[in-house]
Order: structure tokens, then sequence, then C-alpha cells
């Protein structure tokens, strides 16, 4: 009988603290013979430079067109955000990407950063404080999720040009409080982040 592939998968998540924006999950998966000197270098999104970001999320591409590896990122907007929470909204795009790659509980071990959970059925998963820094599949993950948000916020920044989103990302900068004090809440905002800060034009 023909052995089956046994799987490795990583899954981390970016933009979790925003004040505007999805929260977006990148999850990376490859059979258990992937050559990881591949991922040599590799290290957290958020210590890594946005153009070693972006050459890595290239890298990847070229990995998943060329079926080492396989990986997909879910995004969960603002409206989600305030009407189940960030935790939910972390939870639902985790086991959205679970789904589109199909992956199969029985024969995947997962790991996870920080806090993070991959659905019950997933019984061989680890969550790892640090892990997007100390486990190469952890790190491509969270490199997903970071590029896909960015190049989403820049757009987004198009579509609501008064909030400048192509420069914080819709992070709690000085420059977006002093935007949002401006200009009021957009529809991107989210307001269950912004509704304890007693801003004068947040209604």
């Amino acid at each position: 009988m023909k052995i089956k592939p046994k799987f490795l998968i990583g899954i981390d998540e970016a933009g979790r603290g925003p004040l505007a924006g999805p929260v977006s999950v990148g999850v990376v998966m490859c059979a258990d013979n992937f050559d990881f000197k591949l991922l040599k270098g590799v290290r957290d999104s958020k210590k890594l430079s946005e153009l070693q970001r972006e050459s890595w999320f290239t890298k990847l591409k070229q990995w998943r067109k060329e079926k080492k590896l396989d990986f997909k990122v879910s995004l969960i907007g603002a409206k989600i955000i305030d009407t189940k929470g960030i935790s939910f909204s972390i939870r639902k795009g985790i086991a959205s990407c679970l789904r589109r790659l199909e992956a199969s509980p029985a024969r995947s071990r997962v790991l996870l950063d920080g806090s993070l959970k991959a659905p019950a059925a997933f019984k061989d998963q680890k969550t790892i404080i640090g892990g997007d820094d100390k486990e190469k599949i952890i790190s491509a993950a969270s490199i997903a999720a970071k590029v896909t948000r960015d190049r989403k916020m820049k757009k987004l920044a198009k579509i609501f040009p008064n909030y400048s989103f192509e420069i914080h990302k819709g992070y709690g900068t000085a420059l977006h409080y002093q935007l949002i004090e401006k200009h009021g809440v957009s529809e991107i905002h989210r307001r269950s982040f912004l509704s304890a800060l007693h801003l004068p034009n947040f209604q």
C-alpha cells in the first residue's frame, strides 16, 4: 500500500492590533520532505524590511507554482472584527485557509505562532511563543500574511485618501490619530477598537 505523504503547516497572522483594515492570516503547507534550506535566512516578517518581505513573498509564489509548497491568505474585515471580535476573526481566517488548502487533519502537523490555535480536528498542533522567529514555516506564513495585508492597505489608501493608510497601514500612529480626529472614521475603521479612545469625531 502506498504511504500517503505527511505535511507540515505553519500559521501566523498580521494586523491584530491596527485601528483600521482587515486582519490577515497566512497558512503555509509543505510536504515533510521539503528542502528547508530554501528558507535559510527567513525571519519573522516584523524583523525584515519591506523589500526583504516582498522578495520572500515572490519566492513563495514561485515555489507554489513549482508545487514545492502551497499557501493561502485570508483577510477578515473590520465589520466582522467589530461584530464577532478579533479572536473569532483570526479563527475564521485559519479555518478558511486550511479548508482551501484541503489540509488533512490526520496527515498534518501544525505549528502556530503566539496564542493561535487550529481547529480541534487537527490533533497534532503546537503553539509556539515567538514561533514566527523560531520556525521557518511560521516565518513564511507571517511573511505571506504581512505582505498581503500591506498590499491591501495600499489599495485601500486610494479609496480612502484622507487617512494615509499607505504609510501606517492602519496602526495607531500619531499621524493616524490626527487624521481620525480631522476626518472622523471611515467604513474600514474598527469601531470596537476606537470606542474606548474618546476621539472628538468618533461616533
